[in-house]
């Protein structure tokens, strides 16, 4: 046992020096994930700000100007220019001058006086139909505030139904608070698919691996010996992106730092196995990179990371249970942003496990049999 121990030990410390002493293998776990949290963590936000409209205002009341000043008051929306004609309108969508045009009909104010509904033309730029649902959602928010005031000052019975919206977890509705915690389990499968996935094929490409062939190695002892390099940068990786995810970015962590990293333990374990299974068949490294990412880009996309999986046909549904991604979106977001303790995350933190005992057993065979 003790020698088993030995054998163990020494490949890790192996596989972990010919990562840190190449040069190349430094930048790619170094940079990459650093440059990618930043990109990530500021580009990718579902919030729109500094929206470009125009203003076509035939009312020019005060009720109208009210109206104007709020939509130009809001942090989402900025002023382009102010139009007096409907010929001005088509060009400056065509163009994408402009997101969004506000009309105002003539009749707006003496409409509003009389108890009727003021005419207001909201004009879209709709090529970016998420974009244009975000801009609807914002000035039907500020419309409503404007309806409420002016019935509150003039006396009149309030609109027969409001909606008073409040959100829990991410009381803000900051986008961020929900993309960089996805960020954190898509970088760090990204780093540890890219160092297991590398690992026996950089031996093969070397003309080390026949070599390890003659050793005292066995198989499980070898498949350990691969596996733990992947794990510890893993988890190395994986606590500097919570450190900034927390620190650097100010997203809550609400839950268990414990059951947080029991599912990073099961979900580096499952990325390792597949990993190895990928470096197991691969022949160079080039083919043991380009068989990571062939797997990155559906896990990423059926994780749920930027589309939700109830939105997906059936049948890709079903593809998805086999994505460990999938379940440690939801303990991430779950830690972070609900606090959810291990009896609430139990039924994600054993799929996972599943997959890691397949993807190990199916390397720990294919090791045998290259050995054999």
């Amino acid at each position: 046992m003790y020698a088993s121990l030995q054998r163990i030990v020494a490949l890790t410390i192996k596989e972990l020096l010919a990562i840190l002493k190449d040069k190349r293998s430094r930048i790619l776990l170094v940079v990459p994930p650093i440059l990618q949290l930043f990109v990530f963590g500021y580009a990718a936000s579902f919030d729109l700000n500094d929206i470009p409209v125009a203003v076509y205002n035939e009312d020019k009341s005060t009720a109208s100007r009210d109206l104007v000043s709020r939509v130009l008051g809001s942090p989402h929306f900025h002023l382009y220019g102010n139009i007096s004609s409907d010929r001005e309108i088509a060009p400056l969508i065509d163009d994408q001058d402009v997101l969004i045009v506000l009309h105002i009909s003539p009749r707006f104010s003496a409409d509003l006086a009389q108890g009727r509904s003021g005419q207001a033309e909201l004009i879209i730029d709709g090529r970016n139909s998420n974009t244009a649902l975000l801009v609807q959602g914002y000035m039907r928010d500020i419309v409503t505030d404007f309806n409420l005031d002016w019935a509150a000052r003039h006396g009149q019975a309030a609109p027969p139904a409001t909606v008073k919206v409040t959100s829990w977890f991410n009381s803000n509705r900051e986008s961020r608070w929900f993309i960089v915690p996805g960020i954190v389990g898509m970088l760090t499968l990204l780093i540890t698919m890219i160092v297991t996935a590398m690992s026996v094929s950089r031996e093969r490409e070397a003309g080390t691996f026949d070599q390890l062939l003659v050793t005292p190695l066995r198989p499980l002892e070898l498949l350990i010996g691969k596996s733990l390099p992947g794990m510890l940068i893993g988890t190395f990786e994986g606590s500097f992106i919570l450190f900034m995810a927390i620190n650097w970015f100010d997203v809550p962590f609400r839950g268990s730092y414990g059951a947080l990293y029991l599912g990073l333990f099961l979900f580096i374990l499952s990325a390792v196995g597949i990993g190895l299974m990928i470096s197991s068949l691969a022949v160079t490294q080039q083919q043991g990179l380009l068989g990571a990412f062939l797997f990155m880009v559906p896990a990423v996309i059926l994780s749920g990371f930027a589309t939700p999986i109830a939105n997906m046909p059936y049948v890709v549904q079903l593809i998805t249970y086999v994505d460990p991604l999938r379940y440690f979106l939801v303990i991430l977001r779950g830690t972070f942003l609900e606090g959810d303790s291990y009896a609430v995350l139990q039924p994600y933190y054993w799929p996972m496990a599943i997959i890691a005992v397949v993807t190990l057993s199916f390397a720990s065979w294919l090791f045998r049999h290259r050995m054999n």
